[in-house]
């Protein structure tokens, strides 16, 4: 298998999983040439080779591999980025990839995302983008162009949709912290107070654990699952005020308060924070006020898994790793306990 990506944190795990079971690997990689799973361990017995989705065939030499399937990993994930850019990497790349599959045989495990369900509330199923669906940022746009660009390819495929991947479910680890994490950083270190989400907003958060395991048997059974979309998603989605609520837990940090984004008033901020918070909702805002449920019963019946709770205790599991790692604040010295993690005792 080839495994585009594989420097980044998903193609990263998936490699080491695959690698692990023994499984022929290729992890074609860009900028960064070491492959490492979520633990930070080098992936033993993976061919690395140079490539770039944004040249036609990857620039590789499809008769120079001997390969099943290609897993196409490789992605911007800049929400906000121009269209153009997006366009450039996602959807032209993924066309490049799909060719380079076709000249070297093999079949194609697309990821994606679930929110190329756009705007849409409610039970959201696995096929197909709907026509007509809106969507919030070029990013969901560039991602549903790219498994258009798939499904219209001729070719067997798979297309993964993961929701939004945080760290490991047991330990909270994580490799490389994504950008929703800024968003519990800026509340930790007291540039945000205020928090706007719809009550009834909800926030899809996946392990990243779950998702590597979940594209791995995608890819082992693939004569099964061909032709399919698979959600690889929480058991439950969290409310979208848990983020704030989760920073609140934590003792040395502070305590910011949730409100109602249609009736907030940003202007009553200072403006240092007036602009962060801007800049946070600019890019995170649509996530925070609508509550699709990505239903996953075709993603368990294909692969036997069901996604391990995604409950407030895996939400504190990750931000003590934050602390841990010193992506977030640390408690003061005189505050912490001599044989205790670095999160600090919870507020009651």
């Amino acid at each position: 298998m080839l495994v585009t990506g594989a420097a980044g944190l998903i193609g990263g795990e998936v490699c080491a999983r695959l690698a692990a079971r023994g499984h022929g690997v290729t992890a074609m990689v860009r900028k960064v040439r070491e492959v490492r799973g979520n633990d930070g361990a080098q992936v033993a017995g993976a061919t690395v080779v140079d490539g770039d989705v944004t040249r036609p065939l990857m620039g590789l030499d499809p008769a120079a591999f001997d390969i099943d399937l290609v897993i196409h990993c490789a992605a911007s994930l800049e929400f906000d980025a121009p269209r153009d850019v997006l366009a450039a990497v996602n959807v032209e790349g993924t066309r490049n990839a799909v060719e380079f599959a076709g000249a070297a045989g093999a079949g194609f495990v697309h990821v994606s995302t679930a929110y190329v369900c756009g705007t849409r509330e409610g039970v959201i199923a696995e096929g197909p983008v709907l026509a007509g669906t809106r969507f919030t940022n070029n990013y969901e746009a560039s991602k549903a162009q790219a498994e258009a660009a798939v499904a219209e390819s001729g070719l067997p495929f798979v297309v993964a949709r993961p929701s939004i991947v945080l760290g490991d479910h047991a330990t909270g680890e994580i490799r490389d912290f994504p950008s929703l994490c800024n968003v519990f950083r800026l509340m930790a270190r007291g540039k945000v107070g205020t928090f706007p989400a719809r009550s009834n907003s909800t926030l899809d958060l996946v392990p990243v654990c779950h998702v590597a395991e979940g594209i791995v048997r995608l890819a082992e059974r693939f004569g099964n699952a061909s032709g399919g979309y698979y959600h690889l998603v929480a058991d439950t989605p969290l409310p979208a005020a848990e983020l704030a609520r989760g920073v609140a837990r934590v003792a040395h940090f502070p305590d910011p308060q949730v409100v109602d984004p249609d009736s907030f008033d940003a202007d009553s901020l200072r403006p240092a924070e007036r602009m962060l918070l801007g800049r946070m909702m600019a890019t995170f805002g649509a996530y925070f006020t609508r509550s699709p449920r990505f239903d996953d019963s075709r993603f368990g019946n294909v692969t036997g898994l069901a996604c391990p709770p995604t409950d407030a205790a895996w939400l504190d599991r990750l931000i003590a790793y934050g602390i841990e790692r010193g992506y977030l604040p640390q408690a003061p010295v005189s505050e912490r306990r001599d044989n205790a993690c670095p999160a600090a005792a919870a507020r009651p």
